[in-house]
């Protein structure tokens, strides 16, 4: 369990990402990290501890730019420590940095293709620089200079044949936007939202709609499963289904323990999910 952040502005967003990992902070403690992009390139900040103890004034002030990703980490997979907090970069092609909610469950059979076939190398043993380097790969193989929404996109159909498990993701391409997308079965949540500033619309996409309510944003969707969502660096979004049969079977740990109760996951209040979740327990009880 891990929360994840994206944002396509129309000014500066570092502080937007802040205050959005504060409010999923509930989805990870153990470490906290925010990439933004201005200038043609990354200026990254993370580490260990909380999102308040992780970034002080003086870092907020190196991270310029009007697009960002943030994550705060609960350790489900690999090890902890200052080198698995995300997100994780890679420079080519373009300089993509990712960050990841989930699990691969074929990590192991990806990490040797990643080395022996794509000739790419990782330096931790997180899962989710397994996918960033998967989606890497795929990438590059497509062989644009400049790639666009439909080349993101078939990049993101590759990632979706090769890796098994469920994941939630948001990615930021150096000078061309910010992508998110979910595993076909929909299994860990991601939500889209807009908000008018500055003459423009600006896109936050986030684990939890709460996230987007704090920071005035209005929910526009759930991302479906096996969508992946690309804000380009001019603010125009574009969506498509990356998968062919994808459906929607979610974790039921989301509703019942992870999720904030104030949050909607695919539509469903996670509040009243709870309280008939109990409602049902009593009754089954009484007749005990």
């Amino acid at each position: 369990m891990c929360g994840l952040v994206g944002v396509v502005g129309r000014a500066d967003i570092a502080q937007d990402i802040y205050d959005a990992l504060t409010v999923l902070q509930h989805r990870g403690q153990d470490a906290a990290g925010i990439v933004t992009c201005a200038g043609g390139r990354f200026s990254l900040r993370k580490s260990e501890g909380l999102v308040r103890d992780v970034f002080r004034q003086q870092h907020m002030q190196r991270l310029g730019g009007n697009m960002g990703i943030g994550h705060v980490r609960y350790p489900t997979a690999g090890s902890s420590g200052p080198a698995m907090a995300q997100p994780f970069y890679v420079n080519s092609p373009y300089g993509i940095a990712l960050a990841h909610n989930g699990n691969l469950t074929n990590s192991g059979q990806l990490t040797r293709e990643l080395f022996e076939d794509d000739l790419r190398h990782l330096n931790t043993d997180s899962d989710s620089e397994v996918l960033l380097n998967v989606f890497a790969h795929e990438l590059q193989t497509l062989g644009k200079l400049n790639p666009g929404p439909d080349d993101i996109f078939t990049a993101v159909e590759s990632v979706h044949r090769r890796c098994r498990g469920g994941y939630a993701v948001v990615g930021l391409l150096v000078n061309y936007g910010v992508v998110g997308f979910r595993d076909p079965h929909g299994i860990r949540p991601l939500v889209i939202g807009t908000r008018e500033r500055n003459g423009g619309t600006e896109y936050m996409i986030a684990s939890e709609s709460v996230a987007l309510d704090v920071l005035g944003f209005s929910l526009l969707d759930d991302v479906a499963p096996g969508e992946a969502i690309f804000i380009d660096q001019q603010g125009k979004l574009h969506r498509r289904r990356c998968a062919a049969h994808a459906r929607l079977v979610p974790c039921i740990f989301e509703h019942v323990y992870f999720a904030r109760p104030d949050s909607l996951i695919d539509g469903i209040s996670v509040y009243k999910t709870r309280m008939r979740q109990g409602e049902a327990l009593a009754k089954k009880i009484r007749r005990l």
